[in-house]
Formats: C-alpha cells, structure tokens, sequence
C-alpha cells in the first residue's frame, strides 16, 4: 500500500499533465455492469463523457468517431460521492487530540496535512466535500479550496465554512479563566457581534455558515443550547440574504428545534433528538446529519471492542436516534465528521447507516443524489446528460452490499481520470 505521501505525488504528477482527461479524445464512453443514476439501477448501461460533462448515457450508445472506450467489468458506475461533514484541517484523534491539533500545531503542518487529507478523500471516490469548520486553522479551508479549483493540488470539489461561529464562553480548548487561549472556532453574540462575524465569513469566503447551536458547557458538562431562538434567527436572515445556507451543531433536543424553527438547511449530530424534534425537522424540510461514525470511532479510542465488549450507552443512543429520524421521515445527510477518524474512510458512514437500519439503495442516495439535492448542487450527484462528469466505478453492487463502495475501480472528477487504467 502506498504512504499518503507517495499518493500525493501521483496526484501532483496527474494535475501536471501525468493524466489523461476525457477530453483529450473526442470521447470517451464507460462500460460497467451497471449504472447507479442516483435514483435507481440500470443493467447494461454505459456512460458517454465528453469534456468535463456527461453527454450520454443509456444500454445502446454508439462510440462516437476518434472516441474510445473503456471496459469496466464486474462493476456498478456511480456518481462520485457527496462528503456531509468532514474536517480536512483535523486529523484522527487517537493520533493527536483535538485540543493539541489547535493548540500545537502550526497552520503550516495543518495545511500539509489537509493537503494529504484530500488526495486521500479523491482517491476512496468523493469527489464533492462539505467541510464544516476550521477548528482553530482560520480561514486555511477557503485557501484550501482555491487551491484545489486552481490544479495546484489534487482533491475534491470544496464547500467551505471557515471558523465557524459559536457564543462567547461556550468552545473549547479551555484552560484556566486568567488565560485567553485560542478558540476553535470565533466567538460572536448579540445582534451587532453575530451579523458583524457572519458577515466577515461569508466575505471571507465561507460557502455554508456554521453556527453551534449547543455545546457541551452545562452545569455537569451535558450539552445545552447557546444561542437564543432569536440570535439564530438572525443569522439565518444574514446568511441567506447574501445567497448562502446555515448549518448547525445540535446534540440536544431544545437547541435543535430552535435551529429548526430558524430555518437551518442541516443539522449536525442530534444525539438527544426527540421523535417531535424530528417530526418538526420533517414538516420544516430541515435535513439530519447524524455522524454515526464519528461516535463510533471515539467509543473505540476509548477501548470499546465491537462485538466483544457491550455497546457503550452513546453508541445504543445513536442507534435509536438513527432509527427514530428514519421513521420520522427526516431527509438524511451523508456526513460521517471525518477528521475525528481518517481520511478516505468515508465509507465507514455509510456502512453504519445500514446497520443501524437504513437500506444500502437509500444510503447509495443520501450520498449522491440525497446530499446533492440537500446542498443545492444541481450539477451533480447523478449520472445524467448535462451534468459533471464526477464518477466512481466500485468492484461489486453497492445496492447489496454497501462495502462494495470500498473496492474502488475507477474515479473521475470534470472528466479526469484521477483513479483506474490511467490514474495509478
């Protein structure tokens, strides 16, 4: 297995001119087995790219003249996967904790490491990223994405939310009250401070703007809202007014419904959501990102032992929160947190979304067509004519076994082979 750094290079190598875009030829059509649209699954279909775009796709395309084509047996074509939540600026936990990310190391080592983060990212086939907050890097997500659309350095198409914002004395990391230490993210209140802090963000760059709703700073550490109804109300009115969603950090019930009724498009976590919490999120078309696997992989740096040990009371939790937001009926976001656990694992989201209930043709969804919808990314997320020529071919059928995601044949991104016969 290659080191990242070794992936880093073959991808430098690729943005060089060491790759082949499908443009190169007139064009190139895709053979797999079958084809996931994002809807539904096709036998015998092929995928006609053009350029960076998708220009055909059906069971009887002709190969154009000065085209070529390209086999792909025994795999399931599907459109490259739509990242939730991720933190390319953060690194595994059980390496480095949080706290020591942001206090010790350099935005210098943190943007090297991202710069690894998404090649890694690319190459397991996700090709679009919602990345939800520096955490403590500033706005060096912003610059990370200007660098990837400019070819600089390989990985996925961005959306990105700087800092974030969270109330005054609610964040971490903490040290003694005479110590002013740096924050994870920016500190804003009231009405002048919060539409002041949103609106240097979303100038800054921001796509999204991410707002903690709640945090854990309770009497006995549990998590309890920080902004009141009417603070996040008005940094919904900012952000939308400049064309831009809000997202927020939720766990408990009473800050996610605030978030809800203030017209959030997502909400992060929910580990305290009630069925009426989820039925209000339902009736206000406010989409869940429950980050299975990022509590999963914080109960195993803990020293929990998948089916030896007995599940930990936060894993049954998530399990019944998971299951209560699907009966609901709540559209569910693919977003795992990553960060808190590697890099191109972002599978691992997706395979706890089935065993906690969800089924692998609705996960399939969630991650491309679902998040697409849920994102307002209307060029993406399905395999259809006029749009981004973002592919991931997988060994296997997704539709029945969701590890199938895992055994990567073939990524394409605007019509670049990065991954398969001529990306390794």
């Amino acid at each position: 297995m290659r080191r990242p750094t070794e992936l880093l290079f073959v991808f430098l190598a690729a943005v060089s001119g060491g790759l082949s875009p499908a443009g190169a030829q007139d064009a190139l059509l895709l053979r797999p087995d079958r084809v996931y649209d994002g809807r539904a699954m096709h036998a015998g279909w092929t995928v006609l790219v053009r350029g960076g775009t998708i220009t055909g796709v059906g069971a009887s395309l002709e190969l154009p003249p000065g085209g070529r084509e390209l086999a792909l047996p025994g795999t399931t074509l599907l459109p490259g996967l739509i990242e939730g939540h991720a933190h390319l600026l953060l690194h595994p936990y059980d390496e480095t904790p949080w706290a020591d990310q942001v206090l010790l190391e350099s935005h210098g080592e943190r943007v090297a490491r991202a710069t690894v983060h998404a090649a890694e990212t690319l190459r397991a086939g996700v090709t679009t990223v919602r990345d939800l907050g520096s955490e403590g890097a500033g706005y060096a997500d912003v610059g990370l994405k200007a660098a990837i659309d400019k070819g600089v350095i390989p990985g996925p198409r961005l959306l990105v939310s700087g800092p974030a914002l969270v109330a005054t004395g609610s964040y971490n990391p903490r040290g003694a009250p005479e110590w002013a230490l740096p924050k994870g993210a920016d500190e804003a209140d009231g009405v002048d401070g919060l539409v002041r802090a949103t609106r240097e963000q979303i100038g800054n760059g921001a796509d999204w703007v991410k707002v903690y709703a709640d945090y854990r700073w309770g009497p006995d550490g549990q998590a309890r809202p920080t902004y009141t109804q009417e603070e996040l109300e008005l940094v919904v009115r900012v952000t939308e007014s400049s064309g831009r969603r809000v997202v927020a950090h939720a766990s408990s019930a009473e800050a996610m419904e605030r978030a809800a009724r203030a017209g959030v498009r997502t909400i992060e976590h929910g580990d305290g959501a009630t069925a009426e919490v989820f039925a209000l999120m339902r009736e206000l078309d406010v989409a869940f990102c429950p980050t299975l696997a990022a509590g999963d992989a914080i109960s195993r740096y803990a020293g929990w032992r998948s089916g030896v040990d007995p599940e930990p009371a936060r894993i049954r939790a998530k399990r019944e929160s998971f299951r209560v937001a699907l009966d609901a009926g709540v559209r569910i976001c693919f977003g795992g947190d990553v960060g808190v656990y590697r890099h191109g694992d972002n599978v691992r989201e997706l395979e706890l979304m089935v065993e906690y209930g969800m089924s692998a043709t609705d996960a399939l969804h969630a991650a491309t067509a679902g998040n697409a919808g849920i994102f307002e990314l209307a060029d993406r997320g399905r395999v259809e004519v006029g749009l981004l020529a973002d592919l991931v071919a997988v060994r296997g059928d997704p539709s029945r076994e969701i590890r199938a995601l895992r055994d990567v044949a073939l990524v394409m991104k605007g019509g670049e082979i990065v991954v398969g016969p001529e990306g390794r």
